[in-house]
Order: C-alpha cells, then structure tokens, then sequence
C-alpha cells in the first residue's frame, strides 16, 4: 500500500511535504545546537533523520520520475524557507543591542531603563565627535520593541544587534535590585 501510495502521482507531494518537515527540522536543530538547548537537540535529530530516510529512499525509488526528482529538491528549498520563519517566530535565547547616539543619549538610556531594560552606558568619540554607547541584553523577542524605543527618542541613533554566546552573572540572571 505504501509503495504504491509514494509511487503514485500523490508520491511527488509527500515527498514535498518530508521534505519540508526534515529540513525544517534540520534548521532549527542547527540553530538550536548553536544556543545550548542540548536535551530538544537529540529529539529533534531523531525524528529529522526518520523522515529523511523515508524521504530520501522513496526518491531513489523513483529516479526514473523527474516530479518525484522535482519533489524532493522543491522541498528541500521549502523547508529551508519554513525553518527559517520558524526560527524567528519562536525567538530563542537572547540578544545584545549596542545603540550608538551622538545626541539625547541620556534620554535613550532612560527610556530604556523606564521600560524595564537593564542598560550599560559608555561615552566614546566618533567620526564627527562624542557618542554615547549603550549596551543592553534582552531577550530576542524584544529586539523589535528595544529598537522602536530607541527610534522614538532619537531617530538618529546606529542600532546593531548580535547573539551573545556565553553569559556570566548579570542582573538578567540574578536577584532583581529594587
């Protein structure tokens, strides 16, 4: 029954559909390796490589069938896609946001701190004079509102983000100070 059910012309689709779920997986088994989740990792590599398996030895069977052929890789290509819009929705770990003002540096740190935000302020000089540098660490599902703040209160300031690797101590991670 399963032979003919991948042999036919549904065969191609599932094929797809794998291959959407196994390199989805994949993506996010990747990404997830990079942050340190080590006890999703190894499920998520179990049933990655189950349906590649079955998706990959139904495309050999069929070699001979260009849609199957077709199937395979249009997946591959999908689940990249899908894995990836996944990974973002789902936000894992944290984020480090460096905010470089040249002016109403004061004011972006306060607004920041307002909003419940841990902030570290440096004064520097760039290109054209002073700058204020503030650093914070958030979680990155709240990349997006940190920057909006920011743009709020200085439309000018140099945003860039970037995912720390290892973290130590810190008031994110101990008792919260009043």
């Amino acid at each position: 029954m399963m032979v003919e059910l991948f042999s036919g012309m549904w065969g191609p689709f599932i094929i797809f559909g794998l291959r959407i779920i196994d390199v989805t997986l994949a993506t996010l088994r990747l990404l997830l390796t990079m942050r340190g989740a080590k006890k999703i990792v190894p499920v998520i590599g179990f049933f990655e490589a189950l349906i590649w398996v079955l998706a990959v030895g139904t495309a050999i069977q069929n070699l001979h069938s260009i849609w199957h052929l077709l199937g395979y890789a249009g997946g591959f290509g999908a689940g990249t896609l899908v894995g990836l819009a996944v990974e973002e929705k789902l936000a894992y770990g944290l984020a480090t946001v460096r905010i470089i003002c040249t002016a109403d540096g004061d004011d972006v740190a306060d607004g920041l701190r307002e909003r419940g935000y841990g902030v570290t302020e440096f004064s520097g000089y760039g290109r054209q004079g002073k700058v204020e540098m503030i650093y914070t660490l958030v979680p990155r599902r709240q990349v997006r509102e940190v920057m909006r703040t920011v743009e709020a209160l200085d439309d000018d300031a140099f945003i860039s983000v970037e995912e720390p690797r290892l973290i130590q101590r810190g008031w994110l991670f101990g008792r919260r100070r009043s």
